[in-house]
């Protein structure tokens, strides 16, 4: 019965930190989602229990489209942060699991081009070619790699400025109907009295 080469060990052993890394990750951000969603939810009741409160004590329509229209604006910002405190989970974890990404692929190139190194110190003589067109294919793997890594964090970096224009644009918005609605219930209070 033959010994396992060290190296094989150390590439298990190497597999498996990386796959516990990623469960580490993967679990710390279903960690914060669960935090965050329970404190929405404990935020959430407390103000349902205010704002009954305050419908109970509301004497006429006027007052009642006024109290309406005062929400809007906080509950479509809350909504807003929410969700940007979602997406700042999600992006946190995704950056994580790229690192890791990023470092599995170097140290798999770095085990390919040892083996190849090898490979060219063992290989019979006539070999250089095939040799330097396997270095060749690994750096063009590792060119094409680069390439693809730096044109999906320009895409992340895209998504998360869209992200943030959409976010103050619906801002924007919900002030400008809030006012609108502000407007009208006053509007409408002054015609009835």
């Amino acid at each position: 019965m033959s010994a396992i080469p060290q190296h094989i060990i150390d590439r298990q052993k190497s597999a498996l930190n990386a796959a516990v890394a990623v469960q580490g990750s993967l679990f710390g951000g279903f960690e914060k989602l669960v935090d965050l969603n329970l404190k929405v939810i404990k935020a959430t009741l407390g103000e349902v229990a205010e704002q009954t409160q305050q419908v109970a004590e509301l004497k006429d329509p006027q007052e009642a489209a006024a109290y309406v229209s005062s929400l809007a604006q906080p509950n479509s910002e809350k909504a807003i942060a929410y969700t940007k405190h979602v997406y700042d989970i999600v992006s946190g974890v995704s950056n994580e699991l790229i690192k890791l990404t990023e470092a599995q692929v170097a140290e798999g190139q770095q085990q390919v081009s040892e083996a190849i190194d090898q490979l060219a110190k063992n290989a019979p003589t006539g070999s250089e070619s095939a040799v330097a067109l396997m270095k060749s294919s690994l750096a063009t793997v590792s060119t094409a790699y680069d390439s693809m890594n730096k044109a999906a964090k320009q895409a992340a970096e895209v998504a998360e400025s869209n992200i943030s224009a959409a976010t103050n644009a619906t801002i924007k918005a919900t002030e400008t109907a809030t006012k609108a609605a502000a407007t009208a219930s006053r509007s409408t209070a002054r015609r009835q009295a």
